[in-house]
């Protein structure tokens, strides 16, 4: 198979596994909207790290025009439900800190049982 046409399932693959994780197991009190924003969210950062890009708070925001506390508020979900790693780090200055996310490993182990790895 073509590395394009495997690219494509991958990513077939990974919208249909993050759609079925949020939409099939609500967490307590989150709302359908929620819900969407994390689905949504899933989607950017799986983009980001297929192009090789640091998931940090100030990336994202730069991608998506959200604010620090729209992005904060569902990347904190995320990382409740164990779809993003956490971690932080040394800010771009190096002088402070920041957040920096990776897709988790059992999500990322998750996609590739489906075949496409």
């Amino acid at each position: 198979m073509t590395r394009a046409l495997t690219t494509q399932w991958r990513n077939l693959a990974f919208s249909g596994l993050i759609l079925h994780e949020i939409l099939d197991h609500p967490l307590e009190d989150e709302t359908p909207q929620a819900r969407l924003k994390q689905v949504g969210m899933m989607t950017v950062l799986y983009s980001m790290n297929q192009a090789h890009q640091k998931l940090t708070l100030s990336n994202i925001m730069e991608i998506t025009a959200l604010t620090r506390s729209g992005v904060k508020e569902t990347v904190d979900l995320l990382v409740k439900r164990g779809m993003l790693d956490e971690t932080i780090v040394k800010n771009s200055m190096g002088r402070g800190t920041a957040r920096q996310f990776e897709i988790s490993e059992a999500l990322l182990e998750k996609l590739n049982s489906f075949g496409t790895g």
